[in-house]
């Protein structure tokens, strides 16, 4: 009696035998689903989503966000092409969250023509600073830059790439160097983007920084100095969220968060599209 006891005290103790879920994956899809057919070049407008966590994405995946829908497609680690479905990004499996790029799909569905589809193109790594990015570091295992070529050669070879979702900056408020600079320098990646793509007025969306950090006076300073470079480039196009909630840590959205910035990317893309829909 006593062994059998003890057998059961460390089946509890281990966890052993019970159906304990990760509650940071308990939703994730357990299947890829790949399209019945792949839509004409001209008919598939890609999008790449590229910057650290909060475009790589630490909300919450729900159900909802793992519903597909056919005209919504991404690209899975090896390169193939899947039905979109959260998380997109893989590149930080510990980590990776819900982001805003099916949120942006499905708004866009709203407004496109019937027969165009979109390409969802995942390129952003958690923690990383845009002079990486520049300088095509390996951060996290990921050769930023190089990754980003290598992502973008997919896009071009299914579609056309229409625009790039940026979010990043939260490692650039770090330290009053960085914050300095950080205008000139969305200016050199830029240029690397659009040379890399193809394309020199190529639009580019730009995502402010939360208005939630204990840090808020840096951040804000990254919002401002991306303000300043927008001023620069009628090409690039800045979205609010300030109005957006943290998931609890200051720094990340949260699924609503994440949610609707997605349709905010997506509305402004939208009203720019005298501009970027050729």
């Amino acid at each position: 009696m006593r062994t059998k006891y003890a057998i059961c005290l460390l089946f509890l103790i281990l966890g052993l035998g019970t159906s304990q879920k990760d509650p940071r994956t308990e939703f994730f899809p357990k299947l890829e689903e790949k399209p019945e057919v792949i839509p004409a070049k001209e008919n598939l407008w890609v999008f790449i989503l590229a910057g650290q966590s909060n475009m790589a994405g630490r909300g919450k995946v729900e159900p909802m966000d793992t519903i597909p829908d056919p005209r919504i497609l991404t690209i899975n680690k090896t390169g193939e092409v899947i039905l979109a479905k959260e998380p997109l990004h893989f590149y930080e499996p510990t980590l990776t969250g819900l982001d805003c790029g099916l949120s942006f799909g499905k708004e866009l569905l709203k407004y496109i023509p019937d027969s165009v589809s979109i390409l969802l193109i995942p390129t952003a790594v958690g923690g990383s600073g845009i002079n990486q990015w520049i300088s095509d570091e390996t951060y996290r295992n990921v050769p930023l830059f190089t990754n980003f070529k290598e992502k973008t050669a997919i896009g071009k070879h299914y579609g056309t790439v229409k625009a790039i979702l940026w979010h990043q900056g939260e490692s650039d408020a770090a330290s009053v160097e960085t914050i300095k600079i950080y205008d000139k320098q969305l200016a050199v990646l830029f240029g690397k983007f659009r040379a890399e793509v193809g394309y020199p007025n190529l639009p580019i969306f730009m995502g402010r920084l939360g208005s939630y950090s204990k840090t808020d006076e840096s951040w804000q300073a990254i919002n401002s100095k991306m303000e300043d470079y927008q001023k620069t480039d009628p090409y690039a196009h800045l979205i609010q969220t300030k109005d957006l909630n943290h998931k609890g840590d200051f720094v990340h959205f949260d699924s609503e968060g994440q949610r609707e910035m997605g349709k905010r990317y997506a509305n402004e893309f939208i009203q720019r599209r005298t501009v970027v829909i050729e």
